[in-house]
């Protein structure tokens, strides 16, 4: 279990960690795929916001109720990108290790 947490980094989470987040509603899962991978299959619940879409400044539903925002995407590479981008604008976020692959597991 330490390790596992040790590679998660800061600002990353298991999927485990973000179901339980999830589970407790003190979080929003923020699906940063394209259209055609969102279309393709998300996690219940989600919400859609493309990482493209972030980058041109779309801001991230949300940040005004206060809760943590979760990324994913489909190995965790893209939502950890936007995590930091979202972290750097203000907002709690942070990404899901292993993305939709690891998500899919849990």
């Amino acid at each position: 279990m330490i390790f596992s947490r040790w590679r998660t980094g800061p600002g990353r989470l298991t999927a485990a960690e973000a179901h339980r987040l999830l589970q407790e509603g003190s979080a929003v899962l923020l699906d940063v795929r394209e259209q055609d991978e969102w279309q393709a299959g998300h996690a219940p619940g989600a919400r859609h916001l493309p990482l493209s879409r972030l980058t041109a400044g779309a801001a991230a539903p949300g940040t005004q109720a206060g809760r943590r925002l979760v990324l994913i995407c489909r190995s965790g590479h893209r939502s950890q990108q936007a995590a930091r981008l979202l972290r750097a604008r203000g907002a709690d976020a942070v990404d899901v290790t292993g993305g939709m692959t690891a998500w899919a597991r849990k």
